[in-house]
């Protein structure tokens, strides 16, 4: 039974198993820990975004990074819209499609600005068109809008490009856009959400993406069943070549004692009785004693 057990196909499959089934396990534990992460990032959203309104001043300055713990925080800030800076984000979406988001600086009374985003506006034509962008209001302004972090390649997959029509940009990297700006920029950007006084027309508002947990979790259970199931596969498939050898081993020793040797035996056996019939009645036809007997019934005949 060992030989089954160690041979080639079943080291094999043995070493197989062992590979697949702590995999799947580390995979399980590995969707398991994506799925508490974005629930913890579905709490931190929905706690945000009904927390109180704060001056933005709170959570971010000139040159410092928004926390990530902040995403989502409504903030409130008060200035002036620098339209003449302000620039075009492409290929975002809205409620008819893919178009352009406009971010504004709104330059604040110490004379810091932060980067706002304004809301959707449709593309034109073709992708190179330059859209007519609703105007931003004249004078001082009230506005309230959800805090985010700077925009980059890690965490969006894209990256500014210079072969974009002028006005245009991919992400909001802010210090980027800062160095290019001509007074201090605060961390991170806005999305806005209220405005006092109300523009019209305006840019349509950015809606709230919320963040969904996905299906982690049950990729993580798929992955502890596939690791179930290669165990009981294994144990099963161990059980049936154990059970095939067994019955190999007993199946040979009937054939054992039925062997040519006794086979012959018996053969022999048949042959010797044979040949002692042929032995007698060759000693009944001789020519010895049967010959007296045969002359005497002659005789009497």
């Amino acid at each position: 039974m060992l030989k089954v057990l160690f041979s080639r196909r079943m080291v094999a499959f043995h070493l197989l198993v062992l590979v697949i089934v702590p995999s799947f396990i580390w995979l399980g534990f590995w969707q398991l820990d994506r799925w508490e992460t974005r629930s913890e990032s579905v709490h931190l959203q929905q706690d945000n975004v009904a927390a109180d309104p704060v001056p933005i001043e709170e959570l971010t300055g000139v040159g410092e990074e928004v926390s990530p713990r902040d995403r989502w925080r409504t903030v409130e800030v008060s200035g002036t819209w620098d339209t003449e800076h302000e620039l075009l984000l492409r290929n975002r979406d809205g409620s008819r499609g893919v178009g352009f988001h406009v971010l504004t600086p709104l330059v604040t009374e110490d004379g810091s600005a932060v980067l706002v985003n304004r809301g959707w506006i449709m593309r034109g034509d073709t992708a190179l068109d330059v859209p007519e962008v609703p105007p931003a209001p004249e004078g001082t302004v009230e506005i309230a809008g959800r805090l985010q972090f700077t925009e980059t390649e890690e965490n969006t997959g894209l990256a500014n490009r210079d072969d974009l029509p002028e006005g245009q940009i991919m992400i909001v990297d802010v210090d980027m856009l800062a160095d290019r700006l001509p007074y201090p920029v605060l961390g991170g950007y806005v999305e806005l959400t209220e405005q006092d006084p109300v523009p019209d027309p305006a840019p349509e508002r950015i809606a709230l993406r919320e963040v969904d947990s996905g299906m982690s979790l049950s990729y993580a259970v798929q992955w502890w069943v596939f690791s179930v199931v290669a165990v009981v596969g294994w144990v099963v498939l161990m059980r049936r070549e154990l059970r095939d050898a067994r019955a190999a081993e007993e199946g040979g020793e009937p054939g054992g004692s039925d062997s040519p040797g006794g086979s012959g035996g018996t053969d022999g056996s048949g042959g010797t009785d044979g040949s002692e019939g042929s032995d007698a009645s060759g000693g009944s036809g001789g020519s010895d004693a049967p010959a007296t007997p045969a002359g005497t019934h002659a005789g009497r005949q």
